[in-house]
């Protein structure tokens, strides 16, 4: 189906305790088999699930592979086909759309890229009980310089600003009470580029709030290519703490 950006008709669609929230650009020739393997492994964990795919505008037959997926199993997959807005704000779009669906209790945010390994779900699962958000804390990275000098100038800058240790707060292998992350979007305007920042910077400015974190190895993109480079980093940098400044 193609959706703009209100979600509604996308909730009803909705029904599984634990919803995966996946943005998607230019994924087509490994999309499929990095679903599989998170599939595969909910499947042996006994996990209720469904996959919320987001194809922001993706050039490639990315959404033709989506369609394909849902068509052979629609309780599994729900696809959103939209204009290409970026990342952060296709993500905002997935958990709006996964937040209004009463039934769901958890929403995990993955990359398309295969970075995340699903080897260490169990663990976040296992912390749910007593967290409200579980993160990974990326222990060993093998996805280039560019993008650990992003997260080492995010992580600084978001610290410095918030005034607590944000730990690793762009970090695309989180998991989040459907409650917790209703409460923190209520508190970001949509209009936001750098959704998964300003989560993590709010959420952590919220008292109350438990966490939980899971040391992970963040694995070589399987697929794509890589948006990132050293000249358009500053910039980044830049214009993620003048968006910081504006969330109270």
């Amino acid at each position: 189906m193609f959706l703009s950006l209100h979600p509604v008709p996308v909730t009803s669609a909705l029904h599984s305790p634990l919803v995966v929230v996946i943005p998607i650009y230019n994924e087509a020739e490994t999309i499929e088999a990095v679903v599989s393997e998170w599939d595969s492994s909910f499947d042996s964990l006994g996990i209720d699930h469904q996959f919320l795919l987001l194809n922001d505008g993706s050039k490639d037959n990315t959404l033709d592979v989506l369609r394909r997926m849902e068509a052979a199993n629609p309780e599994r997959f729900v696809i959103i086909d939209k204009p290409n807005a970026g990342h952060g704000r296709t993500c905002r779009l997935g958990y709006s759309a996964a937040v209004a669906a009463s039934t769901v209790e958890w929403i995990l945010q993955i990359d398309s890229d295969g970075q995340c390994d699903p080897v260490y779900f169990k663990e976040f699962w296992e912390k749910r009980s007593e967290a409200d958000c579980v993160f990974g804390r990326r222990v060993q990275r093998d996805d280039g310089t560019a993008r650990m000098l992003t997260s080492k100038i995010c992580k600084l800058g978001s610290t410095l600003l918030g005034g607590r240790n944000m730990v690793d707060p762009n970090v695309p292998f989180r998991l989040m009470r459907r409650e917790t992350l209703a409460a923190a979007l209520e508190r970001i305007p949509a209009s936001f580029n750098i959704h998964n920042v300003a989560l993590t910077y709010i959420m952590k400015k919220t008292n109350g709030i438990r966490w939980e974190y899971v040391p992970i190895r963040f694995r070589e993109r399987q697929g794509g290519s890589n948006s990132i480079n050293l000249m358009n980093v500053a910039q980044w940098g830049i214009d993620m703490l003048l968006e910081l400044r504006r969330l109270k």
